[in-house]
């Protein structure tokens, strides 16, 4: 069995080394009687930068998201170990969740959209038997708006986190670049980002889920268990 269909999600541990062990050294070990600065800045990085790269290289599957995780660390270091203006964090934190939300609207001009990718896909529902009984219905077409709007939904909130992103940055990280405070507050940052952000964008998420499960019940009369991949 190929190491990309075995592959499971596994959250505790993303954010335990994305997130809980870079935050613990920034704000704990990167004082000059420690790791110092640079050094404590480099070896946060290392944990969500090899965890991202490993993952990549293991499943070999290319993934968009994935990969601006991957950029968001580098450009982190980047701003850091360069020593640039703090403007440029701000800005950094808001462009890579406007990145998403603006790949998510441009795809809705391809073939492959992401929505489908995010919420409608094969892994998460099983979109064939949903398809058969929308056709059978005649309501592709109701479908495939209600589908937009959960697009412009996704967009939104990552809209939402691009905004609180560029605050919380100004808002926490006011030392130089370069500095053991500056290290310290982007710690706090990567705490806060994760209570303040990604838990009420993760909200939002199955919100979006929830209003297209309805739109498939709605539509198809399925229930929820008949909609769900792998039930049987």
């Amino acid at each position: 069995m190929s190491s990309t269909s075995t592959h499971k999600p596994r959250p505790m541990v993303d954010l335990l080394v994305s997130i809980a062990i870079p935050a613990f050294i920034l704000m704990k070990l990167s004082g000059d009687d420690q790791l110092g600065a640079s050094g404590g800045l480099m070896l946060a990085l290392s944990f969500p930068l090899g965890w991202g790269v490993f993952e990549l290289i293991k499943y070999k599957k290319f993934n968009f998201i994935a990969l601006l995780g991957l950029a968001n660390v580098l450009l982190t270091g980047g701003i850091g170990l360069l020593e640039l203006d703090l403007k440029w964090l701000a800005i950094k934190e808001a462009a890579i969740p406007a990145a998403i939300g603006i790949a998510v609207l441009v795809s809705t001009f391809t073939s492959k959209p992401l929505i489908k990718a995010l919420v409608f896909n094969p892994a998460v529902m099983d979109v064939d038997k949903i398809i058969e009984r929308l056709r059978q219905n005649n309501c592709m077409a109701a479908f495939e708006q209600r589908l937009m709007t959960a697009t412009y939904l996704v967009a939104g909130s990552f809209a939402f986190s691009a905004t609180m992103n560029y605050i919380l940055a100004k808002w926490l990280v006011t030392s130089p670049a370069g500095t053991p405070e500056f290290n310290a507050q982007l710690g706090e940052l990567t705490l806060y980002s994760y209570l303040m952000i990604a838990l009420p964008s993760m909200v939002m998420m199955m919100g979006i889920f929830y209003y297209l499960w309805r739109t498939i019940h709605d539509l198809t009369g399925l229930k929820l268990e008949e909609v769900l991949a792998n039930q049987g």
